[in-house]
């Protein structure tokens, strides 16, 4: 089997996502081909661009910015592969206490093949709540610049809005034990070790087994960022979970 680093490759996505993706769902299949991503920001640049582009997903797509989202909605627009069948795009701040009814509203429920999360924030409350879908892969931001064994997220906060400070999101090590509560395991990340993938344990357990966090934290970028970046927020208020 390749690693993820040798099947990355990027034409929607930030990094190498969009190659890792298409390679997972080579080898699992695809079901729903429905994807939900909290945050698109304006959509040409974002995990779920390559599916609903050039494989016909469907998309139900969030941001919180009303810039990005008009953004958003004029990129797809100017897809010829998409202009038939748009995916949904809506504004909307992300909290606990919403996330679960503003998906049910627009008719996604149940099992969908992909969630990407990124909200640089309160990704691991988000992500402890959901429960309107059932996601068969996760891609998920976690902040590398903290250590492995660290078990760390922020405070919730409806309002958090992240500053120019480090202090944001949540370690690899707590979305991996939340995510392994909710029925997922961690089989891999990018080559910068911070944007994460998780599968359901009813998926694909012969082709992608469980990874540790050491592995996916095993880059330079990650070394330097934990040497570098976290001794000047580890003493925040940081909760450990």
């Amino acid at each position: 089997m390749p690693s993820f680093q040798d099947v990355g490759f990027r034409r929607y996505s930030q990094f190498e996502e969009d190659g890792i993706l298409l390679f997972i769902f080579s080898m699992i299949g695809e079901k729903s081909k429905k994807v939900v991503e909290i945050c698109c920001g304006s959509g040409q640049q974002s995990m779920a661009a390559n599916l609903i582009v050039n494989h016909g997903w469907e998309g139900l797509l969030f941001d919180g910015d009303k810039a990005l989202v008009k953004e958003a909605k004029s990129f797809y627009r100017r897809q010829a592969d998409c202009i038939l069948k748009q995916p949904t795009i809506k504004q909307a701040w992300i909290t606990v206490e919403g996330v679960n009814s503003l998906i049910a509203e627009e008719g996604y429920s149940g099992e969908v093949d992909l969630l990407s999360l990124d909200i640089d924030g309160n990704d691991y409350w988000v992500w402890k709540e959901i429960n309107e879908i059932s996601p068969r892969v996760c891609v998920i931001e976690t902040h590398n610049i903290i250590p492995s064994n660290l078990s760390l997220t922020i405070p919730y906060d409806p309002k958090f809005k992240k500053d120019n400070t480090d202090f944001h999101s949540a370690s690899l090590l707590a979305m991996t034990k939340l995510s392994k509560e909710k029925g997922y395991r961690l089989i891999g990340g990018h080559r910068y070790g911070f944007n994460a993938f998780f599968m359901r344990d009813d998926v694909g357990v012969d082709i992608f087994p469980e990874v540790s966090v050491e592995s996916v934290h095993d880059n330079f970028f990650t070394r330097w960022s934990q040497t570098n970046r976290w001794p000047k927020v580890e003493l925040l208020g940081w909760q450990e979970v």
